[in-house]
């Protein structure tokens, strides 16, 4: 059965490190503060050399190597991203020229920090209709544009970077087995970043606070746990798997105490969760291409490993995914 492989990854992180004791000369927060509440030692802040199209073609380009693909290879080019490079065009349209991918079709999708895996089933629907497609997924944030620096409760979480992985058909057992994606518009307050004002008058929102991250910490916390709980045992159970049958979980990098506790209600080991959230922070849709793409060049996949992702951010919007190595 044709199943979409994963033929390379790729991921890039911008060269400005901003460490928890430069934000302590900022705003009013500690090391110890954010590393007990999030897990967060440090973050990736992007620099004037590096707009969001260029983090996420720095990523795409390691990618397409690690598949030993040219950009001319690529016939699709997906970019999931809540902090675009404009409003208009399309900031996968700045990636394609910026990578060269000139026969690929290319456009945006927002789902926040589920971005990527829903770029990932939507590529391997594409590829379930045309086999010998060639689909590249970037999942790149520039969030450091988006951040309100004088809210110690957001500005210590996230940071800029990209992950992105090269797809296309393939006979066997490797590949996308599954997923589980989920959306609840109703949970939208708990986590929201406004536009910027609207020129129209009558259309514009009461008590606007700015284009920055809007979030509710402790409500988040609850759903995000459930939700991703619920989405995880929904898939296993669709493929009659346990949680014993996964060779390594990657989650999105959201918060230590979200992990841990997701993990301890999954009962999964320890050693078969990649953390990177201390050195690389909430990169949102960047999250689990970035994680995916450091195993997978640390040698810690093999092939037929079974890896779990799983992953919730603002919408609500979450979800699970299966892969066969």
């Amino acid at each position: 059965m044709t199943k979409a492989v994963i033929l390379g990854t790729g991921s890039f992180l911008p060269d400005r490190i901003l460490t928890n004791a430069e934000l302590e000369q900022m705003v009013e927060t500690s090391d110890e503060w954010i590393r007990t509440r999030t897990g967060i030692g440090a973050r990736h802040i992007a620099g004037s050399h590096e707009p969001l199209y260029k983090v996420a073609a720095q990523a795409g380009k390691r990618a397409l190597d690690a598949a030993g693909l040219a950009p001319e290879d690529v016939d699709l080019l997906i970019l999931a991203t809540v902090s675009p490079h404009m409003i208009m065009p399309s900031t996968a349209c700045f990636v394609q020229a910026e990578l060269g991918t000139v026969n690929a079709f290319a456009y945006d999708i927002s789902a926040a920090c589920a971005g990527f895996l829903f770029g990932v089933d939507m590529a391997s629907k594409y590829i379930a209709a045309q086999p010998d497609m060639k689909v590249l997924v970037i999942g790149a944030e520039n969030l450091s544009t988006r951040i309100n620096w004088q809210d110690r409760n957001t500005c210590v979480l996230f940071g800029d970077g990209a992950g992105a992985a090269v797809l296309s058909g393939a006979e066997g057992e490797r590949g996308i087995l599954d997923s589980r994606l989920y959306t609840d518009g109703r949970l939208w307050h708990l986590l929201y970043t406004e536009g910027p004002p609207s020129m129209n008058k009558d259309l514009q929102l009461p008590g606007w606070k700015g284009p920055f991250i809007q979030m509710n910490g402790a409500e988040l916390f609850k759903n995000a746990v459930r939700l991703m709980e619920g989405a995880v045992k929904k898939l296993l159970a669709a493929h009659h798997l346990t949680i014993s049958d996964i060779d390594l979980m990657l989650p999105h990098q959201a918060n230590i105490r979200i992990i841990n506790n997701l993990r301890e209600r999954l009962a999964v080991p320890e050693d078969k969760v990649f953390i990177n959230l201390d050195r690389c922070g909430n990169t949102s849709s960047a999250s689990i291409p970035i994680a995916m793409d450091e195993v997978a060049r640390e040698g810690r996949l093999h092939p037929g490993d079974l890896v779990l992702m799983c992953t919730f951010g603002a919408g609500l919007a979450w979800g699970a995914l299966l892969l066969r190595w």
